[in-house]
């Protein structure tokens, strides 16, 4: 169970100045892109992308939390400052550049608790693990279960669509992408812990299943016809 932090609740106010400053810095580290920070080729990489996504996982895991009895304040929280620096920071340190940040802003706008600011930057610090997620506190992995979970389904489909474009390979290879995202989800749901979780993972996996095969029988008309 999580240790739920009564002192300072995160009202709607201070979870929206969060979001505006999240936004804000990911569009700094885009622009300062001479100075460190990097800014990818592929648009899903752009500060636009990245918030998308972020918001993806705060939804995520504040189902998560909220279904397993974690700490909904400290998820959430951890969810949304957890990739703040993925577009100044190299892949490897991201994590721990993000938790920097994270303590930063929660020192300088409000008074929330130590111990509330600890498990926060504790969960963004250890969103890259990888290993067995029991290791770890129920908060950080309602995050790793959510940052794993966006990228499967209908959402994770239509990037690896939009990512075939950008790959110069036609709709002929669709199927073959569409079988990366299957896969990504069924390693998913064998790391995934909790049963929300693992309940979000199969719905979503049916969903690319469907696609696939429906994918797989206009392509295979398609060539019939050649």
């Amino acid at each position: 169970m999580g240790v739920e932090i009564q002192e300072s609740p995160i009202t709607d106010e201070a979870f929206e100045e969060m979001k505006q400053f999240v936004f804000d810095y990911l569009q700094a580290s885009v622009r300062n892109e001479d100075e460190g920070g990097r800014m990818r080729w592929y648009p899903w990489h752009s500060a636009e992308y990245r918030y998308n996504h972020i918001l993806n996982v705060v939804a995520i895991a504040t189902k998560i939390a909220r279904r397993e009895g974690a700490n909904v304040d400290v998820t959430r929280v951890a969810a949304l400052f957890h990739d703040v620096a993925k577009l100044e920071a190299d892949q490897e340190i991201h994590a721990e550049e993000g938790a920097r940040v994270a303590r930063a802003f929660l020192e300088s706008h409000g008074d929330y608790p130590e111990s509330f600011i600890v498990q926060v930057c504790d969960s963004i610090t250890d969103h890259s693990y990888q290993g067995d997620l029991s290791n770890l506190t129920l908060e950080t992995r309602c995050l790793i279960e959510a940052d794993l979970l966006d990228k499967v389904g209908a959402n994770g489909t239509a990037l690896m669509l939009l990512r075939m474009g950008y790959e110069a390979r036609t709709h002929m290879d669709s199927s073959e992408m569409v079988g990366r995202v299957l896969e990504r989800g069924r390693d998913a749901a064998q790391r995934v812990e909790s049963d929300t979780a693992r309940s979000i993972a199969f719905e979503r996996l049916k969903r690319v299943k469907w696609f696939q095969e429906w994918l797989e029988g206009e392509i295979a008309e398609m060539e019939s016809e050649l």
